[in-house]
């Protein structure tokens, strides 16, 4: 399993990071998991949501060049699935694409171009989240599902 996570973000709270961190150490080396940080657009620069969206979508698909996987878009009108069906989507677009590339859009969300571009979309919550949380949930749903598909004791079903 190949699996990229993209966040426009800045360096999130230690508490973030160690949660991530618990989760993500958890997964075997099969369970390729990548982060990558897109810094956010400026926003003293007086420039309009839109405007910080495209240059944030200019720098994620820079850091994706050349990145193997299908590109999910995590959006709060995106599908809600359960963790079955989240296991489910990870190993059928994995065999289809060679992995998969979560990505989390920037404090004004993402450039509705580039998500109307992403094939897949899904939400976490219908209620928008701080990013710290996202990569966080995300991390646990992602070793969650790991441990579904292994019959790890983490998730009793």
């Amino acid at each position: 399993m190949k699996l990229t996570i993209v966040v426009v973000s800045q360096r999130p709270p230690d508490w973030a990071q160690a949660a991530f961190e618990l989760y993500s150490k958890r997964l075997p080396a099969d369970w390729s998991l990548d982060v990558k940080t897109v810094k956010p657009a400026d926003r003293q620069a007086a420039k309009t949501a839109e405007q910080n969206m495209v240059i944030e979508a200019q720098r994620i698909e820079v850091a994706l060049k050349n990145s193997p996987g299908v590109r999910v878009a995590l959006d709060e009108q995106g599908r809600s699935l359960t963790t079955q069906a989240f296991l489910n989507l990870l190993q059928t677009q994995n065999d289809a694409h060679g992995g998969l590339i979560f990505i989390i859009g920037g404090a004004d969300g993402l450039d509705s171009q580039f998500k109307s571009a992403c094939p897949i979309k899904i939400q976490l919550s219908a209620m928008t989240l701080p990013h710290a949380m996202v990569k966080v949930l995300l991390g646990e749903q992602i070793y969650r599902a790991y441990s579904i598909a292994t019959g790890h004791p983490y998730h009793r079903t």
